[in-house]
């Protein structure tokens, strides 16, 4: 008897084996954080990506299965856990206070994404993707005015196929790494006074960017970040749990067809306003842990896809996303710097933030010399993470029509 036949019934015996799948998506989560932070080919995929790679290739050679009680399971208890774990620095009235004129390119650019959405799916309406297509939409949506939070918040709350979010989101981080590469070389370095952020602050947010590329971790300039214990993690998860359990109460509630996770999001935002100073406390341990579920969502949907499928579905969802980034750097332009004369380096960063969230636009910050707007491109990434969930989902009905079109 040849080995192979033997390890595939090995394997197949494992399948059904909750606990090996929970330690294999949790291997894979940590391997793609790993490698995000410790190689250059990492950094330039993303976690995300890496882990939804590893899954989706372990996944078609059977070592993991298609389907499986462990990602129902991560789905419907850790997904929604992590919506108010990244929204406990979500405080409007700081944001409103703080942000200054960069609030308002924000704005322009959240509406930019949606017009940027709307016409894309009128051009290239990913029929091949069936009643599919117009959840990608939403989710990209999402991510485009918050981060991978709302994607996976949105995706997950339309039912969106493993396979492809995998597709959607390889092909968006192309997308995105090269409109990056374009807001970069646009913005004119050196403007700002370089005074009003201290060497130490600097060093703070460097770090946080550098070695933190995918947790996001909002570290403001000035503050000392908070350390991670055991009891902040408690507090955290307890937190997180309470916020989930009222946010599903009020949607029964107030519209049991609407997903719980947005009326969650706007609970997590409003008590964030409320009680800054307890939520703030739990913030780095809130993020810490907001990684680690979303990464075991990634990890789950790699497995859950196939790999024909993944290649098939890329090259639309590029040219997609690309017609998504470039309407919305139009109609930024054109309404921001046109209509409203916001300064050109504020829209780039506003675009950056939109896209990539708080630290990607901090980053920007910081290499560009804009020193006084570090903490301004964190507070309004961080409102995007508030408010891009409902946003997405709204457009629903009007998705569906122009991708029935």
């Amino acid at each position: 008897m040849s080995a192979a036949p033997s390890l595939g019934r090995i394997l197949s015996s494992m399948h059904g084996d909750t606990s090996f799948i929970l330690s294999t998506l949790l291997l894979i989560s940590g391997c793609g954080i790993a490698m995000e932070q410790k190689t250059t080919f990492g950094k330039a995929l993303s976690a995300p990506l890496v882990t939804m790679l590893i899954s989706l290739c372990l996944a078609n050679v059977g070592v993991m299965p298609f389907t499986s009680p462990a990602y129902g399971l991560i789905n419907r208890i850790l997904v929604p856990l992590a919506v108010p774990l990244f929204l406990f620095d979500s405080d409007i009235k700081r944001v409103v206070r703080d942000a200054g004129s960069l609030l308002m390119a924000f704005l322009v650019g959240a509406v930019s994404t949606v017009v940027g959405t709307l016409g894309a799916l009128a051009l290239v309406p990913l029929k091949s993707l069936g009643d599919q297509g117009w959840k990608v939409a939403s989710a990209l949506t999402a991510r485009h005015i918050g981060g991978a939070i709302n994607f996976v918040a949105v995706a997950d709350t339309l039912s969106l196929d493993g396979g492809i979010v995998s597709a959607a989101i390889a092909a968006d981080n192309v997308v995105v790494a090269l409109y990056f590469a374009f807001l970069f070389y646009l913005a004119t370095v050196g403007e700002g006074t370089r005074d009003n952020l201290n060497n130490e602050s600097k060093a703070n947010v460097s770090s946080t960017i550098s070695d933190n590329a995918l947790s996001e971790e909002i570290v403001i300039p000035d503050e000392k970040p908070l350390p991670i214990t055991t009891s902040s993690i408690a507090y955290s998860l307890a937190t997180a749990s309470c916020l989930v359990t009222v946010g599903g109460w009020l949607t029964s509630a107030i519209c049991p067809t609407l997903s719980s996770m947005v009326i969650t999001s706007l609970l997590t935002v409003a008590s964030a306003t409320a009680f800054p100073s307890w939520f703030q406390s739990l913030r780095s341990s809130g993020t810490a842990i907001g990684i680690l579920f979303l990464q075991l969502f990634f990890a789950a949907s790699g497995a859950a896809g196939s790999l024909v499928l993944v290649l098939r579905q890329a090259p639309s969802l590029i040219a997609f996303s690309v017609l998504q980034l470039a309407i919305h750097f139009a109609v930024l332009m054109g309404l921001g710097r046109g209509v409203l004369r916001l300064k050109l380096n504020e829209l780039y960063l506003a675009s950056n933030a939109n896209v990539g969230g708080p630290t990607t636009a901090a980053a920007m910050a910081q290499a560009k010399e804009w020193p006084t707007l570090v903490l301004p491109a964190l507070l309004v990434g961080v409102l995007g993470y508030g408010t891009a969930t409902a946003a997405s989902l709204s457009l629903g009905p009007l998705l569906i029509q122009l991708a029935a079109r």
